[in-house]
């Protein structure tokens, strides 16, 4: 095996771990807090927005995008060189990195704002819908690139 594909490996089994988590919110987490009341709901989620930025997270998720950065060039030095099957690395690149663009651009700034929200204030329950709603919309885009990334990441090493 090559050290090209050994990091797309890499990239693909880090882009299927963070698809996993972000999956897992799509499915059940997301459901779960929003069949609960808004003080829990909310609660819930600060908790969660607590411990999520760290290593466990914090590893696959950027390291993932700056192996991303890395793999996007030399797909484009292989395209370059006549290799047609580096669109599939490039293309696993780009989706992850959309995946991670909507992470920071969208999630973490919804996410701080809910950190100040007060759960047992009147304004709550109107501050969650407006939350979960476009959270969980944008959580379904981020879903889908981090595992079109994996799955184009397999593509183009075993090609």
């Amino acid at each position: 095996m090559t050290l090209t594909q050994t990091l797309t490996l890499t990239a693909a089994a880090g882009a299927g771990v963070v698809g996993g988590v972000l999956y897992g919110f799509s499915a059940f987490v997301m459901r779960g807090l929003d069949a609960s009341s808004p003080a829990t709901a909310i609660a819930a989620m600060q908790q969660i927005n607590r411990f999520a930025p760290r290593g466990p997270l914090l590893v696959p998720l950027v390291g993932t995008a700056l192996l991303c950065l890395l793999l996007a060039l030399r797909a484009v030095v292989d395209l370059r060189d006549g290799d047609r099957t580096a669109w599939w690395m490039l293309a696993g690149a780009a989706l992850y990195l959309v995946a991670f663009l909507v992470t920071a651009a969208y999630h973490v700034p919804r996410n701080d704002a809910l950190m100040a929200v007060d759960p047992t204030s009147a304004g709550a329950s109107g501050a969650w819908r407006e939350y979960a709603a476009g959270w969980t919309r944008m959580n379904h885009v981020r879903t889908a690139a981090a595992l079109g990334a994996a799955a184009a990441f397999v593509g183009s090493a075993v090609r």
